[in-house]
């Protein structure tokens, strides 16, 4: 009779001691559990788990600068906690307030004007400049909304701005005077099929920065005794508005201002609320 085949032990089957003989067959004695340990260790690949013993072994990624294991089986997943930064190590200094680089923030009429003929004689492109520190100081625009001006928004024949306010302001339309409309056409004809109003030279719209640039660079040239940024030309235009007695909700209007307290800062210096004070 046959004998019925014994079942098949696989070698993760067998005990560890059994896998342990000598050449002649004798048993041998098993080896400690901490270097049975090391020995299956040693013999899988990096990329397995095994479980042999009854304990999960975590890959070790690779070795810190401290010289510590980026994962062990103590650790297990979680995450090492880096050291938080100290306020001595960092990098950036730390900016100071905008009375320490200019006396105000804005620019008289007289400034705007020197301003945009000193942009005028920088460059290949004076004459884009220029137009861009008029129109950004006849409408109070914003950087952003100054370069992102469209010619779809500029009517030259009825001499019309449509103004796009950003920060939840008030979309309004501007009048183009003579002045504006003739930088404009110039403009137009010196970067024809552009989208944009202001590009550069491979036809791109500028960046808020390059306009920092232009104007800080023209306010250099033009020998201003302090840092010179385009939001001074919109509060440029909200004082030469209050000065000239416009009515304060116009030019809350015409600034795109949701609250009027916003407006109301450009008649704090208006120079004809003290003129009967003294009569010499």
């Amino acid at each position: 009779r046959k004998r019925a085949p014994s079942p098949i032990r696989t070698t993760t089957d067998a005990p560890i001691a059994a896998r342990h003989r000598s050449p002649a067959g004798r048993k041998e004695q098993t080896p400690p559990r901490s270097t049975a340990r090391t020995a299956v260790r040693s013999c899988w690949p990096s990329f397995v788990v095994p479980s042999l013993l009854g304990k999960s072994f975590h890959r070790i990624t690779h070795i810190r600068k401290d010289r510590t294991d980026a994962m062990s089986i103590d650790a297990g997943s979680k995450a090492t906690q880096s050291q938080t930064p100290t306020i001595e190590n960092r990098k950036v200094p730390v900016r100071r307030p905008n009375a320490a680089y200019r006396s105000r923030e804005y620019l008289s009429d007289k400034e705007v004007t020197a301003l945009m003929k000193a942009a005028g004689n920088i460059g290949r492109h004076g004459e884009r400049d220029a137009t861009l520190i008029l129109i950004a100081y006849r409408h109070g625009l914003r950087v952003s909304e100054l370069v992102s001006l469209r010619w779809d928004q500029i009517d030259l024949q009825q001499g019309l701005l449509h103004v796009a306010r950003l920060k939840q302001g008030i979309p309004s339309v501007h009048p183009v005077r003579g002045p504006e409309l003739r930088a404009l056409r110039r403009l137009q004809r010196d970067y024809p099929d552009t989208a944009y109003v202001f590009v550069s030279e491979r036809k791109a719209p500028l960046t808020a920065d390059s306009a920092r640039k232009i104007v800080g660079r023209a306010g250099r040239a033009a020998g201003l005794d302090f840092q010179v940024h385009p939001h001074m030309l919109r509060h440029a235009t909200g004082y030469k508005l209050a000065n000239d007695g416009q009515d304060t909700r116009a030019i809350q209007h015409y600034l795109g201002h949701r609250n009027i307290q916003h407006t109301a800062r450009y008649t704090e210096l208006k120079p004809d609320r003290f003129k009967n004070f003294w009569r010499d």
